[in-house]
């Protein structure tokens, strides 16, 4: 990442957000951005790599570096994704650790914020989803966290409806030492577009299939051209599955399911990139995967990259 402008008076910084799966943390960064750049889905473990978001004011650059979910891991995957999200907090200047008010405070939680003890820089603790709790409850879930972990700073949000996204901005910008530009000024995100393509395409996969396949769907951009007389962009991609089954599952009956993951995702992406998408999508079988680290990061996942 290079250095861009330096400015007198400039802060700018790095902000995790951390938490367990599904706390909405990909919510609240699609919030702060103004539009959608990381997916979103009911899957715990939707978030796969370190993602990282920018805000540029004429005050400061805030980087925002959305993280999976830290949660105690079932296979080779579940441990890279762990080993992502705590890679995430070595260098940044503050941890953000959002807190779902529709769940209960649990060993979960416990397991997470011991996790992340010691590393010593300043906390924020983010509860999220207050849309869909009560008041008594989200004080419940601020006295609890707040019990186990010290914070230096408490914000109720809902991601969802906008409440309280400026003050949560505010609130993290306030932690920005002095600093460069390290991004341009209408940078939203500094992942590749292939991952992004990527990921929206695996988005519409988990909602499309629901708890059928959750963990099990990897994804490759094979193929990504821009014609620019046309503005269209033809992308191939390739979605892997462990089992036969889980295979029929996407391409559904007369191939059907494919054809409505590549609609929607046809949809997202042209919103996205501003252009006309012709979108091919094929299903193959790897069996394992999520258990063999090589194909793991060749996928993109994990700190390998």
């Amino acid at each position: 990442m290079e250095q861009v402008e330096t400015c007198t008076g400039f802060r700018s910084g790095f902000v995790a957000l951390t938490g367990r799966p599904n706390a909405g943390k990909s919510t609240l960064v699609n919030a702060v951005v103004g539009k959608k750049v990381s997916i979103v889905s009911n899957t715990p473990q939707t978030t796969r790599h370190r993602f990282r978001a920018v805000v540029t004011t004429d005050d400061y650059q805030l980087i925002l570096v959305d993280t999976p979910g830290i949660h105690k891991p079932m296979d080779i995957l579940g441990e890279e994704l762990n080993r992502t999200a705590i890679k995430a907090l070595e260098s940044v200047d503050a941890i953000s650790y959002v807190l779902d008010a529709t769940k209960p405070f649990g060993s979960g939680d416990e397991w997470v914020l011991k996790m992340i003890k010691d590393i010593k820089v300043p906390r924020i603790l983010v509860v999220s989803k207050s849309d869909l709790s009560f008041e008594k409850k989200v004080q419940e879930q601020i006295n609890s966290a707040t019990t186990v972990s010290s914070f230096d700073d408490v914000v109720v949000i809902s991601a969802l409806k906008g409440h309280n996204i400026p003050a949560f901005v505010e609130l993290a910008s306030k932690y920005l030492p002095l600093g460069p530009r390290w991004f341009p000024p209408d940078t939203d995100t500094d992942q590749p577009l292939e991952l992004i393509i990527s990921e929206f395409i695996r988005e519409k996969v988990l909602t499309s299939t629901f708890d059928e396949l959750p963990h099990a769907v990897g994804l490759i951009v094979e193929e990504l051209s821009f014609d620019e007389a046309k503005n269209l962009y033809r992308i191939s991609a390739e979605i892997y599955v462990e089992r036969q089954s889980q295979k029929g599952i996407i391409i559904g009956a007369g191939g059907e399911k494919i054809k409505q993951i590549g609609t929607e995702a046809r949809i997202d992406l042209e919103h996205f990139l501003g252009a006309r998408v012709f979108l091919d999508l094929r299903v193959k079988l790897r069996k394992g995967w999520r258990r063999d680290l090589s194909q793991i990061r060749r996928f993109g996942y994990g700190e390998g990259v």
